[in-house]
């Protein structure tokens, strides 16, 4: 299945926001290690927890772009949206 259009790119920071069904999952900062295809519409990304380095599969609903981040565009610095 080909990679739908992520919002989040390898190697941002991003926060992970649970669901009822992840209470055993880590809360915090999370890093993109790779972009996932997606079986259900919902583009997926391979992460790992910043404080514990476990690497688990989340989906992009369930991310946030992590506050104040900036990062460097072909134009110059914005904030990731």
């Amino acid at each position: 299945m080909p990679l739908l259009s992520h919002k989040f790119k390898v190697g941002q920071m991003v926060e992970f926001l649970p669901g009822p069904r992840d209470a055993n999952v880590p809360r915090g900062r999370y890093k993109v290690q790779r972009l996932m295809p997606s079986e259900t519409g919902d583009p997926q990304y391979r992460v790992k927890h910043a404080a514990d380095s476990h690497e688990r599969v989340i989906a992009e609903s369930q991310l946030a772009a992590e506050p104040g981040v900036w990062r460097q565009a072909s134009s110059g610095n914005g904030p990731i949206s």
